[in-house]
């Protein structure tokens, strides 16, 4: 009998699977037993081991006589496989049993055998029920009473410390930690305040898991462990000892990875689209719209981003045989903390561009899109990109906190503008590089010379697509008063006629919000909506069905005065307000706080630009909204954020410019 601790369990069961599905890469480096442990697929939970964390199981596994270091004539690496069929005198079928419990935990027999295909092929169920009892027999497993709500019993193994206490309380919450102020840093949209400021003594507790769950069901899909502080310090640490390698590839090695990602990414569209709907909600026709757009910005990156930071020759300042010349050089350590929303997009609009010009990437998905961007980074190592250059940060306010305070050369952050304002000012004292991109509040004016119903079409679409949750989501509608109760009706005819329901239903308009705080949130705009005198025409609560559900809902008769026309709604809600000219619907356009974008809808193009060129916004669009293109740059006015992404100047914020003055 052995007891190995979580770690080792992992990694020994890691060294049993791939000994069985990849026998042409077994043994394995340390490097590819990073990359095994991490996967997230397969495993349960889901981890994000360092080289440390695996060397110190390695050297637990070697002590209890279970693994082994191997070195073929002539390689320089040395490589690990286990004796653990040996040790434990195990048939295959015991075998392939031990070791899926080993990296899935408890499943029922159903499961097990289901799982355990890739492995031996178990001829019925009570064939593998045989091997279970066996292995019972030997005290290396047992099965578990049935908790209320459950069909079958599960199984689970005895050779894991605490394995049955975790178990146990697995049923109850995880502990999450939290700030005393604070509860994430993570992507769009958030309302709260979530970042705690540097002086703010932060909660003994700590979060040792983040439970998972699907916005559509509330339940939980799985738990992801936590990446601690110590981590993220071992993990900032590698990367910087990485990067100098990286960055002395050439240009045309780091590209080709980027392509091998590509291609991969481009081949699992659907299991990552399905990945994307189940913990966060989008529907699953919009999922994977987003995955098939990000393959065209990988490419559009990998083709530009060469010449972007080649050297070039200046021509003299003055007279002489002095040449001038610029090259461009990687920041060094990136840190990107993501969004939810479109965990795609803004992933992989940072991350692309920073490993293409040299730079090691410390990458923080949102705790709402945590299993995408575990996914995305699998991805990027099986496509040959090294471990230590793009590692995944995992977990909420505290992991994003210790990210930001770690010693990194850059922050990029998508987000609040509060969260924005506390990561700016936690990084000043540095000089740490900061790339902020914030909230938004995006309006539209309709002028009197559209064609109504399809305005209304496009408007409803601007406002509706991803259930509003997108920070360039028209949030406000300004309609010039000679069509706007024609407006009205034919936008009601459009919102009123959204599926509502299932993301997995490829039929579904509109799915749950991603976040159930924001429900919150919208019962308090539209309270506070009515109280002030405007009128619900369709929608205006929650839908009563587990998750987090609010129905579509129009505004009219709105002012100003009101939260849901001042302050980011972030979900499936907005207002209408009558104008009476172009004028007024400029200043109304221009009164807010933020300045992401602004469009104008009108069948004459030179009103349009005549009105968005005097709108202090980032990104203007004329019968169109809510879209961004990777050859413009991205940028927002007031509190939607500080610096450039997407675009030749996106790809210029990766690196430092260096002036050569060479003489003769």
């Amino acid at each position: 009998m052995i007891e190995l601790s979580s770690e080792e369990a992992r990694v020994l069961g890691c060294l049993m699977e791939k000994a069985v599905t990849t026998p042409d890469n077994y043994p394995l480096s340390v490097n590819a037993l990073i990359n095994a442990c991490n996967q997230s697929t397969n495993r349960d939970p889901i981890v994000a081991y360092d080289e440390a964390t695996v060397e110190r199981a390695l050297d637990g596994l070697r002590e209890k006589r279970v693994s082994r270091r191997v070195r073929a004539t002539g390689q320089r690496v040395v490589k690990h496989r286990h004796v653990v069929d040996e040790a434990l005198q195990l048939s295959v079928p015991e075998y392939t049993v031990l070791g899926v419990l080993l990296l899935r935990g408890a499943q029922t027999p159903g499961e097990l055998k289901q799982r355990a295909e890739r492995w031996h092929t178990f001829r019925s169920l009570d064939d593998l029920e045989e091997t279970l009892q066996r292995l019972a027999d030997k005290d290396y497993v047992r099965q578990l009473e049935r908790r209320p709500g459950q069909k079958e019993s599960r199984w689970m193994t005895l050779i894991v410390t605490g394995a049955e206490a975790a178990f146990a309380a697995a049923g109850a919450p995880s502990v999450a930690a939290r700030a005393s102020v604070a509860t994430e840093v993570d992507g769009e949209g958030s309302n709260r305040d979530p970042m705690p400021a540097p002086a703010v003594e932060p909660d003994t507790r700590v979060e040792r898991s983040l439970e998972v769950r699907n916005p559509a069901t509330d339940e939980l899909i799985r738990s992801v462990a936590v990446t601690d502080e110590r981590e993220v310090e071992r993990k900032v640490e590698r990367a910087r000892r990485a990067q100098p390698a990286w960055a002395a590839r050439s240009y045309d090695e780091r590209a080709t990875l980027l392509r091998a990602f590509r291609d991969l990414l481009e081949a699992e569209t659907e299991e990552c689209a399905q990945i994307t709907t189940r913990e966060m909600g989008k529907p699953i026709v919009q999922s994977r719209n987003e995955v098939r757009a990000v393959l065209d910005r990988v490419d559009w990156n990998v083709e530009h981003v060469g010449a972007v930071i080649a050297p070039r020759a200046v021509a003299a300042a003055a007279p002489g045989p002095v040449e001038e010349r610029v090259t461009y050089e990687p920041v060094g350590l990136v840190a990107h903390i993501s969004a939810w929303n479109y965990p795609y997009f803004v992933g992989l609009g940072a991350v692309v561009p920073a490993l293409l010009t040299g730079n090691a990437v410390l990458y923080k998905p949102s705790e709402h899109a945590t299993l995408t961007g575990l996914r995305i980074v699998d991805i990027m190592h099986r496509a040959g990109i090294p471990v230590d250059i793009v590692q995944t940060i995992v977990g909420s306010g505290a992991a994003g906190a210790a990210l930001v305070s770690a010693e990194i050369d850059m922050v990029c952050f998508t987000g609040s503008y509060e969260t924005g304002r506390r990561v700016a000012r936690s990084v000043a004292d540095r000089l740490v590089r900061v790339q902020l991109e914030l909230g938004g509040k995006d309006g539209a004016y309709v002028c009197d010379d559209v064609d109504v119903d399809s305005a209304a079409l496009a408007v409803a679409e601007g406002a509706f697509y991803n259930g509003g949750q997108s920070c360039s989501a028209i949030e406000r509608v300004y309609v010039h008063d000679a069509i706007f109760d024609r407006f009205v009706d034919a936008f009601v005819d459009v919102v009123g006629a959204y599926r509502t329901g299932d993301p997995d239903d490829e039929h579904t308009d509109v799915g749950p919000l991603a976040r159930a705080a924001q429900l919150d949130v919208l019962d308090a705009q539209v309270g506070d909506a009515v109280a002030k005198g405007a009128r619900v025409l369709c929608g205006g609560k929650r839908i009563d069905r587990p998750g987090a559900w609010f129905e579509p809902t129009v505004l009219v008769d709105v002012d100003p005065s009101m939260s849901v026309m001042r302050d980011e709604t972030f979900g499936p809600v907005v207002g209408l307000q009558r104008v009476r000219d172009d004028t007024e619907a400029r200043l109304s356009l221009d009164d807010t706080e933020f300045g992401l974008g602004g469009s104008v809808f009108s069948a004459e193009r030179t009103r349009a630009e005549r009105i968005l060129s005097r709108l202090e916004v980032g990104n203007a669009y004329w019968n169109r909204s809510d879209r961004s293109s990777v050859t413009l740059p991205w940028s927002g006015r007031r509190h939607s954020g500080m610096g450039v992404s997407m675009s030749e100047s996106g790809i210029r914020a990766f690196v430092r410019e260096k002036a050569w003055h060479l003489g003769p």
